[in-house]
């Protein structure tokens, strides 16, 4: 399934948290964290959003840091993938 995402959204692939700690602690899949991290898959075009002009910041590529519980989970072409797709304003920061 391709998306198309519309107005200010984006479409992200989060980026896999290690699921052991620095010390070699091996966590179980409820003690993770919801991962922050996250590429950029699919941008929208922006435009007029709430009665304002929206230029989008970020492109396919950019790795991105996310609010933590933003967005909506779908499911990509394989059943293990798991996208969000958030608004623009929910990405916090690039990551360079």
């Amino acid at each position: 399934m391709k998306l198309a995402p519309l107005f200010d959204r984006v479409v992200l692939k989060p980026l896999v948290a290690e699921e052991t700690t620095k010390s070699g602690i091996v966590l179980p899949g409820q003690a993770k964290e919801k991962p922050q991290q996250a590429e950029v898959i699919a941008v929208g075009p922006g435009g007029l959003v709430d009665g304002k002009e929206v230029t989008m910041q970020v492109k396919v590529g950019d790795k991105v840091i996310f609010s933590k519980y933003s967005g909506t989970e779908v499911e990509g072409e394989n059943e293990n993938d798991k996208l969000v797709i958030v608004k623009q304003n929910d990405i916090l920061a690039v990551i360079e």
